[in-house]
């Protein structure tokens, strides 16, 4: 794909998803970074001055009246990001924000409530989405028809994460700011709705440790959801058809395996992968083609909707 308009972009954050998506969206022909806006200025005019970024605002309508972009990358704290986003919604560009699109579900529900009110253009930097190693997994089963099983296993910590400096209500709401990452893969490789979630293992806040449910879709497709919580693991997702089984493991990593055979033929990844943080240098295409009015695959808040009420459903929270 290639960018056949100019595409101006405004960055509203300063950390690290910050530098990534810059360096991303620079890569692009066309594509302008015009100006940033950050609570803390130092790491703005930092950021500003190592990509030539022009302008370093001091609040989201001076971005929008600065650079009148036609893309704004939303990548604040979750706590934050509720009051960042509603700001940038008074100005008609598209949103692209960072997940997870609230800090719990009422946050998530209540963001979306108030782009819609708005009509606006909002998406979800939901990057796994475009691993080189999900993109070879979601062409190949297009050419298969018959049921999938989807088996993705979570490992998280909150203990580690307390000890990181995350907020106590981000902690406490982990599965929202983590666990989605992993349990998106059930909304996207699960054809039809979801009728069904069977907490078979349940959520046990007062002694996490490990938790299993069960997720059924009226296609047939079922998924299995595995969480270890404070202890050692890996984050990986395989999806079983009648003839073929994919596994992600790591999740930048594809290999599969044919029916009747027993090894994993590893399938290689694409190089943007290593060039950039994986799935931001594609996912960043995507989001110049949809600020310039094309349809793609780039995940609305909606779609990340699914994802938050999905987690909700297998934490019973």
């Amino acid at each position: 794909m290639t960018t056949q308009k100019d595409c101006t972009v405004a960055i509203v954050g300063a950390g690290y998803m910050a530098r990534e998506h810059i360096r991303a969206f620079q890569d692009i022909a066309n594509v302008k970074i015009a100006g940033i806006t950050s609570r803390t200025k130092e790491r703005a005019v930092a950021l500003a001055a190592e990509f030539n970024i022009p302008h370093v605002c001091d609040s989201v309508n001076e971005l929008y009246k600065t650079t009148n972009a036609n893309l704004v990358v939303v990548t604040v704290p979750e706590l934050s990001a509720n009051s960042v986003i509603r700001a940038c919604l008074e100005h008609p560009w598209m949103l692209l924000i960072e997940k997870p699109a609230g800090y719990n579900l009422a946050d998530a529900e209540d963001i979306e409530a108030a782009a819609r009110a708005k009509n606006a253009r909002v998406y979800v930097a939901l990057n796994r989405r475009f691993y080189s190693s999900t993109q070879k997994v979601l062409a190949d089963l297009k050419t298969s028809s018959g049921a999938r099983f989807i088996h993705v296993q979570d490992q998280e910590d909150q203990k580690r994460a307390l000890q990181a400096g995350q907020p106590k209500t981000v902690v406490d709401n982990w599965m929202y700011a983590n666990s989605v990452h992993v349990i998106d893969y059930f909304t996207l490789f699960g054809r039809g709705k979801i009728t069904s979630v069977e907490q078979v293992v349940p959520w046990n806040p007062s002694a996490p440790w490990v938790v299993v449910a069960k997720v059924q879709f009226d296609s047939g497709d079922v998924g299995i959801y595995e969480g270890i919580w404070d202890g050692p693991g890996p984050w990986f997702a395989c999806i079983n058809t009648p003839e073929k089984r994919w596994e992600m493991r790591p999740l930048e990593q594809s290999a599969q395996q044919l029916a009747g055979q027993r090894k994993l033929e590893p399938v290689e990844s694409h190089e943007w992968d290593q060039q950039f943080k994986p799935g931001l240098r594609l996912m960043a295409e995507k989001a110049v083609a949809a600020a310039q009015g094309v349809e793609t695959e780039l995940p609305t808040l909606q779609d990340s909707l699914k994802s938050m009420r999905l987690v909700n459903s297998i934490f019973g929270m």
